[in-house]
């Protein structure tokens, strides 16, 4: 399989509704498009680290080392929860859009959008594992480091695109989170979807 496999590969995985997306879109909603695009820079961000690592081998031994990768696991369980138990209490507080992802009161700076995407991300070690079995699949075991690196960079800016467009057509609802009950249904959604995510991966060995 070629380089163009792997870029539609890409596109069907980037597609796929994961915590990445969601908190992606939630952002754009709640916040408009500009907090949006910070919580995907960071997602972004992340993903290129995660990419790299594994391109360069790094990431097969943090993957083989258990304590290292059981503790990255957990980090991504603690957060995804955050998360959900943040946006659920916004939806029964009815908490404004202004709110941050864990219901305090506070504004939503880019640094802290930034920081929630990267974090999102980061503390998922199924990125990492991912890149891991993809790799190998699309690229022979003599593949030079910046081939590997090509691919793993592919990976990220296909996922970034899809989240731009997210961005994009979360910005697009921004209007109808004025309506305080489309406000709450959104937030009680979100962290229903995310605490199902933090399960799953509480349960994955």
């Amino acid at each position: 399989m070629g380089y163009p496999s792997f870029v539609l590969f890409a596109l069907l995985i980037a597609v796929a509704p994961g915590p990445d997306s969601l908190l992606t879109l939630r952002s754009s909603v709640v916040g408009g498009r500009q907090r949006g695009l910070w919580t995907m820079a960071g997602i972004t961000a992340a993903g290129l680290t995660q990419g790299i690592l594994a391109a360069t081998g790094l990431g097969a031994v943090i993957a083989h080392a258990e304590p290292v990768f059981e503790t990255i696991r957990w980090a991504g369980v603690a957060y995804l929860s955050w998360l959900a138990f943040g946006a659920l209490r916004a939806a029964l507080t009815g908490g404004a859009a202004g709110w941050d992802l864990s219901g305090a009161a506070t504004r939503i700076t880019p640094l802290r959008s930034l920081r929630s995407g990267f974090l999102c991300n980061i503390t998922n070690p199924k990125v990492l594992a991912f890149n891991l079995a993809v790799l190998p699949q699309f690229v022979s075991s003599t593949a030079s480091l910046p081939t590997l690196l090509l691919y793993a960079v592919t990976l990220t800016v296909v996922g970034a695109i899809v989240l731009l467009v997210i961005v994009w057509a979360g910005g697009l609802a921004a209007n109808a989170m004025q309506r305080r009950r489309f406000r709450r249904s959104v937030d009680g959604a979100t962290g229903a979807i995310m605490l199902g995510f933090a399960g799953l991966l509480a349960s994955e060995h």
